[in-house]
């Protein structure tokens, strides 16, 4: 069968599967409970997953509450044993279940639809020897590299499994770190220490294994019949900013300052909420005041003149030339109409992009009814029909958002050029747009792509950052000059430094930001790595000496147990086990009573049942169903009840039969917490590795404060004057002008 989004969601997978799922998951969480708690981790790290562990209790009470429906036919009972998804990029956000849930570029929340994936193909690779089953997209990785273990899940579990990889731990542990750094908050109050992971190790095995799964093919290695670049390359448009866009600019630093020196409150101003108007006013100022001059040589109006002459080039002597327009900026709040311009000058309609951009093509005399929004189509049926007007020419301009107009839409015959108004923060977005005309089907030979940047804005340097994650994917997944380590990069919040440098066009003013950023961060490492002496000293002498000699306590309890289980095979070699005050000798029969009385004990308790080969029989009952027998003797051994009366003795016996591989286990956790000890001691006498760092920016700092003039005088900084330190990141006033600054 082959599928694309959303048809395959509409076959629903089977309540038992969903629930053996959901259990897996709990379990998988309460072990990762037990192990933090164990290693003395972080007490809010716990409760975020007890927070999930809880949320997913909740999943599997509600699917144990649900009654079936007879007449339902679920997904393993239609026979299906392979299937093709198409746009598999639909299906990458599946929850992460982590003990480093509180790490950026990792998400334990997932989407209905990547779950219900999920489970189907894990059932056909069950079915399959891993086998079955077909993703085809063009964007396997769009954002960050934790997209290729999602992507792994899918096709290759089994494969992870064999490498021992069970779990999105265990793969970071082979293929990742989390990188630890101090960074300003977004609202730029202060600093804080942020974990992401985002640093890849072991790259080239990580794609070795991909690549048994992965056919990895890219225009340049096909050579299909597609239309090349008009001119080799993209049409860079720019455009000068007009004295408002400078006074806007101007501003967005002045509130950066006052948001890094603190006493702004978030929730009224941020790094977020600038960036964010400063794509709008890197559009069209409009979009922040709707007062704001039109500049003729703004963005838009360049992109209409390109967008005409496009147009009167390519539709004469009975050719067809048909254009894409994108923007995720600005997009229309009402249909458009010839009396826009009067209504938005009324006051009665606000500024959008599309509207104004259809007006003023109008003007120039293009016909009305050839100038389409794609968000004008809300049914697919009409989404269909806009499609094919493009196709045969009916429509010949397109304005539309990387959603609306993206995947999914195939409108490339008649193409003749492509038109970015903003830049997306994800490399994938450009490649899904760009993708709607650079593709088989299109009979130019040649199509123009426009990307529009206003100077003295965010634009030039959000292309550049796009740019480089483009080019860091694109390596990673072609294995080209693969190194064995890289960073990831996710970021889609502009920092104080950016903001400074892009507005002024000095790139010392982003060196000397970086730097106080840098000596901030390295004095609260310093601060760090003080207080990591004194948890390597408590590991040292009590930490460490507890778990060993708690490890240590067990293991005798559990030698003393084996001595029991041997006396107890002695005295009774054949199978029995006394379920209240009678004995069975017979697996179903001991089985089926012992389901019986477990169905009448209490849910959260742990309660008596009877006795095996000289230890203590007892069930231990939750309240979501999950239940687990208990073999006690000097310590305690568990296992997960089934409902198979004989299955449940099987499990008994080798409950009481593996007895002796928790001396092995506790053996080896006694051999890494000695170890340990003896690594905290070698850490303990290691110097703060960034000394030198430190008193190397403290000295470049004061260079750069003395270039820049500062107005409040050169800022001398030393190791010794903390409160000097303090005070070199609240010195932000420069005699540096932005050059050319025009008066209003």
């Amino acid at each position: 069968f082959s599928f694309a989004p959303p048809s395959i969601l509409s076959l629903t997978i089977s309540k038992e599967r969903k629930e053996r799922m959901l259990s897996d998951q709990i379990q998988e969480l309460s072990f990762a409970i037990e192990e933090i708690k164990a290693e003395k981790g972080e007490r809010w790290t716990i409760k975020q997953i007890e927070s999930q562990k809880k949320r997913l209790e909740q999943q599997l009470k509600a699917l144990s509450d649900e009654t079936r429906k007879d007449d339902l036919i679920n997904f393993e009972e239609l026979g299906i044993d392979s299937i093709m998804v198409d746009e598999a990029h639909h299906f990458k956000n599946l929850a992460i279940f982590s003990k480093m849930n509180n790490v950026s570029g990792i998400s334990s929340s997932g989407s209905q639809k990547a779950m219900d994936m999920y489970l189907k193909c894990q059932y056909l690779s069950e079915i399959n020897d891993g086998r079955g089953i077909v993703f085809a997209t063009g964007t396997p990785v769009s954002n960050t590299m934790c997209e290729l273990y999602v992507m792994q899940l899918y096709l290759q579990k089994q494969a992870l499994e064999r490498m021992d990889i069970h779990h999105f731990d265990s793969w970071a542990t082979n293929f990742g770190e989390v990188t630890t750094a101090l960074e300003l908050t977004v609202e730029g109050s202060g600093f804080r220490f942020k974990s992401r992971f985002n640093k890849f190790t072991n790259l080239p095995e990580l794609m070795t294994t991909f690549r048994e799964v992965a056919d990895v093919q890219t225009a340049d290695m096909l050579s299909l019949p597609v239309p090349g670049l008009r001119g080799g390359g993209y049409i860079i448009v720019d455009s000068e900013p007009d004295w408002y866009i400078k006074q806007v600019m101007e501003s967005f630093v002045e509130r950066a300052e006052a948001i890094r020196a603190g006493g702004v409150d978030p929730s009224v101003d941020n790094f977020l909420k600038i960036t964010n108007e400063a794509r709008l006013l890197g559009t069209d100022a409009r979009l922040l005041e709707r007062d704001a001059p039109n500049n003729p040589d703004s963005k838009l109006n360049k992109v209409v003149e390109n967008v005409a002459a496009e147009y009167f080039a390519n539709n004469k002597d009975g050719k067809i030339g048909c254009q894409l327009v994108f923007s995720d900026i600005g997009t229309p709040k009402a249909t458009w109409t010839e009396e826009w311009e009067d209504l938005f000058k009324s006051g009665e309609r606000t500024f959008d992009v599309y509207n104004y951009i259809k007006t003023e093509l109008v003007k120039k005399e293009i016909p009305a009814d050839e100038i389409a929004f794609v968000h004008d189509a809300k049914t697919d049926a009409q989404r269909e029909t806009l499609f094919r007007e493009m196709r045969t020419g009916k429509k010949k301009i397109m304005i539309g958002s990387t959603d609306q107009c993206g995947t999914g839409v195939n409108v490339q015959r008649h193409l003749v050029a492509m038109h970015h108004i903003d830049c997306p923060w994800k490399p994938s977005c450009i490649e899904q747009r760009e993708g709607r005309g650079i593709r088989q089907g299109n009979e130019n030979e040649n199509i123009a792509v426009y990307r529009y940047v206003t100077k003295g804005t965010f634009d030039a340097y959000s292309w550049s950052l796009v740019e480089n994650k483009q080019r860091f994917i694109s390596q990673v997944m072609t294995s080209k000059s693969v190194s064995r380590t890289c960073e990831d990069i996710d970021e889609a919040t502009l920092s104080y430094a950016e903001i400074k440098a892009v507005a002024t066009g000095n790139p010392l003013i982003k060196e000397k930001m970086q730097l106080e950023n840098d000596v901030q961060r390295l004095k609260l490492l310093k601060s760090t790595y003080d207080s990591q002496k004194y948890s390597l000293e408590d590991n040292i002498t009590i930490r460490f000496p507890k778990l060993i000699a708690a490890a240590e306590e067990k293991a005798e309890c559990v030698r003393a147990d084996i001595k029991q289980a041997e006396a107890g095979l002695l005295s009774e070699p054949d199978f029995a086990v006394t379920i209240g005050k009678a004995k069975y000798t017979e697996r179903v029969d001991g089985g089926m009573v012992m389901l019986e009385a477990i169905s009448k004990c209490k849910n959260g308790e742990t309660t008596h049942l009877g006795e095996f080969k000289g230890f203590e029989l007892l069930v231990e009952k939750n309240f979501i169903g999950v239940n687990y027998m208990v073999l006690r003797g000097k310590t305690d051994y568990k296992a997960e009840l089934s409902t198979s009366p004989v299955g449940n003795m099987v499990k008994l016996e080798n409950l009481f039969g593996g007895i002796a591989q928790n001396l092995d286990f506790l053996t080896k956790k006694i051999e890494q917490y000695q170890r340990d000890l003896e690594q905290s001691k070698v850490d303990y006498e290691k110097p703060f590795a960034q000394e030198a760092e430190l008193t190397e920016k403290i000295a470049r700092l004061n260079e750069l404060n003395v270039q820049l003039d500062l107005e409040n005088g050169r800022a001398d900084v030393d190791l010794i004057g903390e409160d000097k330190q303090d005070r070199v990141a609240e010195s932000s006033m420069y005699h540096a002008r932005p050059p050319g600054k025009e008066g209003r």
